[in-house]
């Protein structure tokens, strides 16, 4: 009997992730992470580089730093203690868990509302929890990752469950889906359609009375990831929805995140009509599993949500300053994707191309980041640049400043 030498699989794991890394570095892709030595605001301190306007950051409405903010945090911890060192249904379920699903919920206008300890957490509870053998789920082909791992997950957990995509904000793609779905005799259950309110990478809003209509006509139930919607679209920052001068219930099922707009701390949720949330209570693995949101975040959290009731006019701002920048970005001469939204996306195409000129904003003190692949598809990269209410006139005057710059050195 012959006997093959075999390489250990430690030795081929290290191999194949030096050759990867490797060709990360040769072709300027490697990412580098920055280390941030004081709190997120319009400006923050950068280890190597000082001061710095920052222009990366979810931090829509400048509440990551504001004092109010900040201090129901610490009164929380110091009622509540560091941890919940539990799941919810055992004894992780804190008052301030309840006082923050019912303020998220009163503020989107639904029935009931969950928290989970990230965004991609709470979508990961959605299909594969509410979906059965023979629904379909309908997807944006642009949206993002945890809505499609979300479908992934259903499919695998729950044989049966189907799952397509229409054309990016398509609706006679979208059409087209509905109707194979309707005469696909596989499909006999819910069908769902899924989208983001707001696209993370291309700063495009989402059609949603459009689709909103389809899903009435074919009868399907429309869910929708609004986390940088939130506290960003619409006239009291309600989301998308209000955007399109639509009611909160005109959505069946929200996820949404605690991390951006509404006061950038850890977290997401769920939110809806309360027999879907009950349903997540009960057979949920991201609940089931998953200790609950730290007590400290939900009270900065819930603090958050009541200042962008209580100050409607920090959503102005930052629509002053998305109109202010956007104008003056194509006035350099950049392609910037239209959009009302606050991220404004310069495509340059090449992802080593964006990477460089983000290293070279950093340089004169501006931090954008440039995104790639697989964040984005190949030759499509670009500077992501992200506005906030906290931004003042002289630091968006800074940021076109050295775009000007940046444009003159590189032709």
């Amino acid at each position: 009997m012959t006997t093959t030498t075999r390489v250990s699989g430690s030795e081929l794991f290290d191999q194949r992730t030096d050759e990867v890394l490797r060709n990360l570095v040769d072709t300027g892709q490697f990412k580098t992470l920055q280390m941030i030595e004081g709190p997120m605001d319009a400006t923050m301190k950068l280890r190597g580089y000082g001061e710095v306007a920052c222009f990366c950051s979810n931090n829509y409405l400048g509440l990551a730093n504001h004092p109010e903010v900040r201090q129901a945090g610490i009164e929380g911890i110091e009622k509540y203690g560091a941890g919940t060192a539990s799941v919810r249904f055992i004894c992780g379920t804190f008052e301030p868990h309840a006082q923050l699903e019912k303020t998220i919920a009163t503020f989107l206008g639904v029935e009931a509302a969950y928290t989970f300890v990230s965004c991609w957490t709470a979508t990961e509870a959605l299909f594969p929890t509410l979906c059965e053998p023979g629904d379909i789920i309908i997807s944006d082909e642009l949206n993002h990752a945890c809505i499609i791992d979300s479908m992934r997950l259903a499919t695998v957990i729950k044989k049966g469950v189907h799952k397509t995509i229409f054309k990016h904000s398509d609706m006679d793609s979208l059409r087209e889906a509905l109707e194979n779905a309707v005469n696909n005799p596989d499909v006999t259950g819910v069908m769902w359609v899924v989208t983001d309110g707001v696209f993370s990478m291309e700063g495009d809003i989402a059609k949603l009375p459009e689709i909103r209509k389809l899903c009435d006509e074919y009868g399907a139930m429309l869910a929708v990831d609004d986390s940088h919607g939130t506290g960003v679209m619409g006239e009291t920052g309600r989301g998308t929805h209000e955007h399109h001068g639509m009611a909160g219930d005109a959505i069946d099922f929200y996820t949404g995140t605690l991390g951006k707009a509404l006061g950038g701390g850890a977290g997401g949720y769920l939110a809806g009509t309360k027999r879907g949330m009950d349903m997540i209570v009960q057979r949920a693995r991201p609940t089931l599993f998953t200790n609950a949101l730290p007590v400290t975040v939900a009270c900065s959290a819930n603090k958050a949500i009541e200042i962008l009731m209580r100050e409607p006019q920090r959503v102005q701002k930052l629509r002053d300053n998305v109109a202010y920048t956007r104008k003056g970005i194509a006035e350099v001469g950049f392609e910037v994707l239209e959009s009302p939204t606050a991220i404004c996306p310069i495509i340059v195409g090449d992802t080593a191309k964006a990477i460089a000129m983000s290293k070279r904003l950093l340089e004169m003190g501006v931090y954008v980041i440039g995104f790639g692949y697989p964040v984005v598809p190949e030759g499509t990269a670009r500077l992501r640049v992200q506005l906030s209410a906290a931004h003042e006139k002289q630091h968006l005057d800074m940021l076109i400043e050295c775009l000007t710059k940046l444009k003159a050195e590189i032709g």
